[in-house]
């Protein structure tokens, strides 16, 4: 596959293929092809839908020919992180206690893709129920990041930011509980987005904490992630949750102003544990923007030092709720065992790893008789001062600045050991989803060949100005040009 092909932004795909240059067909095999060429090394995907995508690019061709109506994203390929249910199709969540699951449906936002008309091509690994920062903690295999396969790609939705960072396609989606959206796309230099809670349905998301869990896209560009959004969001009749508000136009602000924009720098975001030449990427970036014609101020957000601990309870204490449901009698691996406690004790020790064991336990242990209000209470009314946080932050600025990580890419391995400096690595974007807010990562520059990401964050429902700012950041830094240095075998 031509390399041009491979990092060509899914908006210029798309015209492509409806000017009639390359067909759908050529566009799915072309990818199929990368995917074969890089995959070995960088271990982005669990499977492939190769028939599903080759049948829905045939139907895009004659539906072209046929002069009919096409969707916005009609010819795209689209990786599905495998933690999001396609129908007939594996969702293991990257466990082995769900590793025979075949979902008898469509997520809402897999429906409405292939309704827009991007080709789903493939699901992509994580980390094990989406808990971890590393895509270390697959049951399957870890994943690489393509630009320095030594490094992780960041968690948990590793394989989607890999995928696209690698050219093996060009836009994916990926759920965000506490940064994993954010985190991984500034690890391999990809644009990220975490939407509102509730601005994307969650119907058909393997659920991991429910209150802080949102779907969101990765791409090249910034269009490319506003397109995909624009296909995905909007409300659900399937999920509760979901904002009965209308969708804007997402890609209509990319004017390139941002003269008399209020952002501000919060200082918490900046202090220990911050990497010097990250905090100094972060600077840079807000003195280029203030050259744009941005305000930009240094502000507080004081419970951001909680956010943390406050996260690790109520994320816990959730996942620890939602994952009983595996107890080898409905559905999933079954450990037979004369007495029913033993099947379900066998099966759930067989079929969770480390990681998830680890959760479920602190989860179960801060909502058990006596602790309840010592921990899983106390962690609610700090969320709410979060928030509040930010409610201040916002009557005064228009969006926030941050980092999206402390450092960039570590090596795999590196903090296996230590769950608590893994858990770090999520300092700067854990808040966002106590908060219920919006907020993109953006690439804005490399250390030592790597890519570093800064984060913006808006109110509720503001995404479109944080894809205006973040489009200005793109013209600045130029990263849809950056391709990593991996090496293409025939």
């Amino acid at each position: 596959m031509p390399e041009e092909l491979a990092f060509t932004p899914a908006s210029e795909l798309h015209q492509r293929f409806l000017r009639g240059e390359i067909s759908a067909r050529e566009i799915v095999d072309a990818y199929l092809e990368r995917i074969k060429q890089v995959e070995p090394r960088v271990k982005a995907f669990l499977s492939l839908c190769e028939d599903r995508a080759r049948r829905q690019a045939e139907e895009l061709d004659r539906s072209r020919s046929a002069k009919e109506p096409l969707g916005p994203l009609a010819g795209i390929p689209v990786a599905i992180k495998d933690n999001l249910c396609v129908k007939n199709h594996p969702a293991t969540c990257a466990s082995k206690i769900l590793a025979n699951f075949y979902p008898p449906y469509d997520a809402t936002v897999v429906r409405r893709l292939e309704e827009a008309g991007a080709i789903i091509i493939g699901k992509t690994n994580l980390d094990e129920f989406a808990m971890g920062s590393s895509t270390e903690n697959s049951a399957f295999h870890p994943t690489a990041n393509p630009w320095d396969l030594s490094r992780v790609p960041g968690g948990s939705s590793g394989g989607s930011a890999a995928a696209v960072a690698a050219g093996e396609v060009p836009v994916a989606l990926g759920s965000d509980t506490g940064g994993s959206i954010r985190q991984p796309a500034a690890f391999c230099g990809v644009v990220g987005l975490k939407p509102t809670y509730g601005r994307v349905s969650r119907y058909g998301l393997i659920a991991f904490a429910s209150s802080l869990d949102q779907i969101g896209p990765f791409g090249r560009t910034v269009e490319d992630c506003a397109r995909l959004l624009q296909a995905i969001a909007g409300p659900d009749p399937q999920d509760s949750t979901s904002i009965p508000e209308k969708v804007p136009d997402y890609c209509g602000g990319f004017t390139g102003e941002i003269k008399g924009m209020r952002i501000g720098v919060p200082r918490e975001y900046l202090g220990e544990g911050i990497a010097p030449e990250v905090r100094e990427t972060v600077q840079a970036m807000a003195h280029r923007l203030a050259e744009q014609g941005a305000q930009v101020e240094e502000t507080s957000l004081p419970y951001t030092r909680y956010a943390l601990p406050a996260y690790y309870l109520v994320a816990t204490a959730e996942a620890s709720s939602n994952l009983a449901r595996y107890d080898g009698v409905r559905y999933g691996l079954r450990v037979k065992a004369k007495e029913a406690k033993d099947a379900m004790a066998w099966t759930r020790k067989e079929g969770f790893g480390t990681e998830v064991k680890r959760r479920i336990m602190l989860g179960t242990y801060a909502l058990s008789a006596g602790y309840y209000e010592a921990y899983y209470l106390k962690a609610l009314k700090v969320r709410t001062l979060i928030k509040r946080d930010f409610d201040q932050a916002f009557a005064r600025f228009d969006c926030l600045l941050t980092p999206t990580t402390p450092t960039p890419a570590f090596r795999q391995g590196e903090k296996l050991k230590d769950p608590l400096a893994m858990y770090f690595t999520d300092i700067c974007t854990l808040a966002v989803n106590m908060a219920g807010l919006p907020a993109i990562t953006v690439p804005a520059g490399r250390i030592e060949g790597l890519p570093v990401g800064v984060q913006f964050i808006a109110p509720p429902l503001m995404e479109e100005r944080l894809f205006r700012v973040a489009w200005v950041v793109e013209q600045i830094v130029g990263f849809p040009s950056w391709r990593p240095p991996l090496e293409v075998r025939a």
